[in-house]
């Protein structure tokens, strides 16, 4: 199984904000949309970099006063680690774990943005998989080979 199976099933929408959003409103982004990071994006759609709720977390520990008014260009992870559509689930599970971060963005063949997934839709796909399997296997048993 691939990432483009995932996205067939969550579509290839991604919510972003630009790089003068300010912590409040991405925080507020964030809730209203119930997800844990937006990339940033330029004007002209290109990726800049991603905030997620620990980038806010990080800024907040570190800079006691005044964290609502950071941009996001301030707060931003700017080294993204991104997968293609055809990137097993197994290999970007790899790299969650590798690289301790929750959201992979998707990038087709030319760069441009396909979507974005985070590991709870990377184990879902994973236990979905797993369970096919195992149901396989039981009608393979159960069928005589």
């Amino acid at each position: 199984m691939t990432i483009a199976n995932i996205l067939r099933g969550k579509g290839s929408q991604v919510v972003s904000v630009g790089p003068e959003e300010d912590a409040a409103a991405i925080a507020r982004t964030l809730a209203q949309h119930r997800i844990g990071a937006v990339l940033v994006r330029d004007p002209q759609g290109g990726v800049l970099g991603i905030v997620s709720e620990r980038d806010i977390v990080r800024a907040l520990a570190g800079q006691q006063e005044g964290i609502s008014r950071l941009r996001a260009d301030q707060l931003m992870t700017r080294v993204l680690h991104t997968v293609t559509p055809e990137t097993p689930i197994t290999t970007a599970l790899s790299m969650v774990t590798d690289r301790r971060v929750r959201h992979l963005p998707v990038l087709d063949a030319g760069g441009a943005l396909a979507g974005m997934i985070s590991i709870g839709d990377l184990v879902k796909a994973r236990i979905a998989e797993a369970e096919q399997e195992a149901s396989d296997l039981r009608n393979f048993v159960t069928s005589g080979g």
